[in-house]
């Protein structure tokens, strides 16, 4: 179900942004969808890292078919149990970390609801493994927050340099003024910057992206 804030959002980028204006309508029927369980989106993100979506995806159905994925159940699991899943040393270190911030009520979702984005990053990048661009898709597609910008998204930077800086590489725009520059025309996609973000990803590739 897509969040109640799509349509206005649709509609506000539209009439403020041409280029968002065509790939908006380029693509009707779809919108952001919820993953769901916190603790499993964030684990899941963890296994994912650094390898392919098809590799990762073989990981997490060996790692589901071994444990029931949950705090107090990846908490006590042994280490070896999960290297068995294909997990690295370190990804098993990040997940046990992660269980056990989450089982010991160091991080409640329940909380999330009355914090700002800003305070779920701080929050959540305490965790080992999980990055500031790691909470900002969660923020996206967990919390359904509407205006996060990932400026180290490289998918969004391709995007933006096709579409609005003459084919600019991303690697030019993740620095310096080239940073500056998309955090400039981003601000015209306030308050629903993650909306915009959704549908450049989109532009790129019409099957929408899941974290």
């Amino acid at each position: 179900m897509k969040p109640d804030f799509w349509d206005k959002a649709r509609r506000t980028l539209v009439r403020r942004d041409p280029v968002l204006a065509g790939i908006i309508r380029a693509h009707p029927g779809v919108a952001l969808a919820s993953r769901g369980d916190p603790f499993a989106t964030l684990a899941r993100s963890i296994v994912g890292q650094q390898i392919s979506v098809k590799a990762a995806d073989a990981v997490w159905g060996r790692l589901a078919g071994t444990c029931t994925i949950a705090p107090a159940t990846l908490a006590r699991t042994r280490p070896a149990t999960l290297r068995r899943c294909g997990l690295s040393a370190r990804k098993v270190e990040y997940l046990k970390d992660l269980a056990t911030h989450f089982a010991s009520g160091r991080i409640d979702p329940a909380r999330f609801a009355t914090m700002d984005d800003e305070a779920v990053i701080a929050e959540l990048t305490e965790v080992r493994g999980i990055g500031r661009w790691t909470v900002e898709m969660f923020l996206i597609f967990n919390l359904l927050r509407p205006d996060v910008l990932p400026l180290d998204d490289i998918g969004l930077l391709r995007a933006i340099g096709l579409y609005y800086f003459d084919g600019a590489e991303a690697a030019q725009l993740l620095r310096g003024e080239g940073r500056r520059k998309v955090v400039a025309l981003a601000g015209a996609w306030a308050p629903w910057r993650s909306v915009a973000t959704w549908y450049l990803w989109r532009s790129l590739d019409p099957v929408p992206v899941e974290y």
